[in-house]
């Protein structure tokens, strides 16, 4: 915070007030986790008549001003049309900040013909061009109305003729600030154009403010000192001449003044010299000029980056890096080199340089069947290192992260059945493209009425973005992905976000059994084999138990032949396994195996397995035979969807110290229960 003072305080005082921001209130027909208003449905803080008064006296008495018009959903103000009527005349110009879906609220129909009618500079939400994406950030349906309102406002000449100005607002949805604006409105105007046949004049892109609901929200999420780490290394000072609290005054519910539309949602008021509030109703133009400004942390929003403010980014600068600006450039380079190392390098998995990405593993004949009926190019442009499908699927919702061309989304799609769904999801194109394409032929290779697959295009490290929500999936899989995300934290805190309670991760990939130099980290072929990015065991363990999760179990351990002595050379003394892992989203485990007495007897019920069933590496459970279990062990099989095929005797009341169970990373386990 001192160095954000030292920089601007010198000259971060007001001048020459343009813009007049009127916030109408916190009632809204949606609830958004980035409102910084806390605005919503159930908003009783509505702007009254008086003040509205109060506030087109202040503007015949100061011709010339912008008047911006905001809320909530400013329309659902009762004054909203007595407002906008009685003050054009007076105003160079009227801004309406709308969400679009309130066109669609009983009586509202006529909005857009309003705006029209009076000229209004429209500003409105769509914090995306994709469905998935807008309706996880404001709800079911709201891109749809969206889309419908954006239309009806083409229609009535927004964007098409030059009087009516029809702005798009755009805001991230986590914690990260907006890309540049400018290629992002070319995206935005090349799919909505497309897609839907709706223009527009320019996109806004708005970096979101720490403040109320959205700090909230980074808080639940563990991400708030990171989002705030962020904003203040991306510090710009070439944004402070222009940014918004120096020519704008934002005007509360209340009539109370601020110095801007985010001080005001946190109350810190103008006031006079003698501590009186300032009002609109009494206010004097003059006693604005050269106040300083009241600052704090959430002020470095505005500041970082491209700048942000009501009238978007502030200035073009192509050399910012838009995220942590200590991770994000390798971050770019990596995944950019990722994608075209499996888009464009590789062809097939005879491209490949080692077979880290690539070892072959055994399954039950039942998943061999289904190959079978998998199309070929799927299978031959698909890159793995295990088999990483659990048992007993009927039914469930499985996510696969880095589902490339979709062979286990299909193995899947036919273990889960009709009533169940897979989803996979990739960064890159060319492997998605695949994938997509033989939907269709799966779906009729399986014998389905309609498609329980869905492939969705995105990061793994940040599933919300894609409308993954919370407690959503019973099953994770990966196959050899998650060692190529340079923010392997980010994607095991998104896993256990969307698993449900008592979920189950099921992952494949290669790990290392030392830590990989930095300069190997940056190798893209090294990379792109699934080496450069392969975790050490011990950091592997230590993440997962820094999540909340204690105690996970390898179900099978391969060292890896590189058969490449190029690349052998590189490593040197590195060794490479190939591990497939589970681990359950469960409260009750604990750090060590605990023994309370318990015994597991597997019924022998569960497909392709009537005989012995496999937890782990020493987990093999031999039908209707009792075995002593330490607590987690117990957990995991009566706590989870494995609960019917297990009958588990005993209880966590009576303690008998620990349980002699070797760990899961053991080299020495053997086969048995816990040994």
């Amino acid at each position: 915070m001192n160095e954000f003072i030292s920089v601007v305080e010198s000259c971060l005082k007001r001048g020459k007030l343009t813009t007049l921001q009127v916030n109408l209130g916190n009632l809204c027909n949606q609830g958004c986790l980035h409102c910084h208003v806390d605005a919503s449905p159930d908003g009783r803080m509505i702007m009254a008549k008086s003040v509205i008064d109060d506030i087109i006296k202040f503007l015949s008495s100061n011709e010339g001003l912008i008047l911006d018009i905001t809320g909530g959903a400013p329309e659902l103000n009762p004054y909203f049309d007595y407002f906008l009527n009685e003050s054009r005349p007076l105003v160079k110009e009227i801004i309406v900040r709308s969400n679009l879906t309130v066109f669609f609220e009983p009586g509202k129909e006529y909005l857009p013909n309003l705006f029209q009618e009076h000229n209004v500079h429209l500003a409105c939400s769509l914090p995306c061009y994709t469905q998935g994406n807008v309706d996880a950030q404001r709800g079911n349906g709201a891109f749809k109305k969206s889309i419908k309102a954006l239309k009806l406002l083409n229609e009535v000449g927004y964007s098409r003729k030059n009087n009516l100005t029809l702005d798009i607002v755009y805001n991230p949805s986590g914690a990260y600030l907006p890309p540049q604006q400018e290629e992002l409105e070319k995206e935005y105007k090349q799919h909505l154009g497309k897609d839907y046949g709706v223009t527009f004049n320019r996109l806004i892109t708005i970096t979101n403010v720490p403040i109320k609901r959205f700090k909230n929200y980074l808080e639940s999420q563990g991400t708030y000192a990171r989002y705030l780490d962020i904003l203040k290394k991306s510090f710009n000072p070439q944004v402070i001449d222009n940014i918004m609290c120096r020519s704008f005054l934002s005007v509360g519910y209340d009539g109370k003044l601020f110095d801007c539309d985010f001080n005001q949602a946190l109350g810190w008021a103008l006031k006079d010299k003698a501590g009186n509030f300032l009002n609109i109703g009494t206010l004097n133009i003059k006693d604005l000029s050269n106040r300083e400004i009241l600052l704090g942390e959430h002020c470095f929003s505005c500041t970082a980056g491209s700048g942000s403010s009501c009238q978007g980014s502030l200035v073009k600068n192509d050399n910012f890096v838009q995220e942590d600006l200590d991770n994000l450039k390798e971050t770019i380079i990596i995944q950019e080199n990722v994608k075209s190392y499996y888009g464009k390098i590789l062809k097939s998995k005879r491209d490949l340089k080692t077979n880290a990405c690539c070892i072959d593993s055994s399954m039950p004949a039942s998943h061999r069947k289904i190959l079978d009926k998998i199309h070929p190019e799927i299978l031959d442009k698909f890159y793995g290192c295990g088999s990483p499908i659990p048992v007993q699927l009927e039914g469930c919702t499985v996510l696969d992260l880095g589902c490339g061309t979709g062979k286990d989304v299909y193995l899947c799609s036919a273990l889960v059945g009709e009533k169940g769904r897979v989803i996979g999801v990739d960064m890159t194109d060319e492997q998605l493209e695949v994938a997509g394409r033989h939907l269709e032929y799966q779906t009729k290779e399986f014998g389905f009425k309609k498609a329980n697959v869905e492939f969705k295009k995105g990061y793994i490290e940040d599933l919300r973005e894609i409308a993954i929500e919370d407690d959503s999936v019973d099953v994770v899989i990966s196959n050899c992905v998650i060692n190529l995300s340079p923010d392997k934290e980010a994607v095991f805190r998104e896993i256990f976000r969307v698993l449900k309670p008592r979920g189950e991760l099921y992952f494949s990939d290669v790990f290392a059994g030392r830590r990989i130099p930095e300069h190997l980290k940056t190798d893209p072929v090294l990379y792109g084999e699934c080496l450069g990015g392969a975790l050490y065991i011990e950091d592997f363990r230590r993440l997962l138990r820094k999540l909340g999760c204690p105690d996970y179990r390898i179900v099978s351990r391969k060292k890896i032949a590189l058969n490449n002595p190029g690349i052998e050379s590189k490593v040197g003394n590195i060794d490479f396994y190939s591990l497939t892992i589970r681990a359950f989203k469960l409260d009750d485990l604990e750090d060590i195996c605990e023994d309370y007495g318990q015994v597991a007897i597997y019924l022998g019920t569960i497909s392709d397995y009537p005989h012995s069933f496999t937890l782990d590496d020493h987990h093999v459970f031999i039908a209707h035979k009792a075995m002593l279990v330490c607590g987690n062990t117990a957990a995991m099989l009566q706590n989870t969807r494995y609960a019917r095929h297990f009958k588990v005797m005993g209880d966590r009341s009576i303690h008998f110290g620990p349980f002699n169970c070797k760990p899961s990373d053991s080299q020495d386990a053997k086969i048995g229960a816990c040994c």
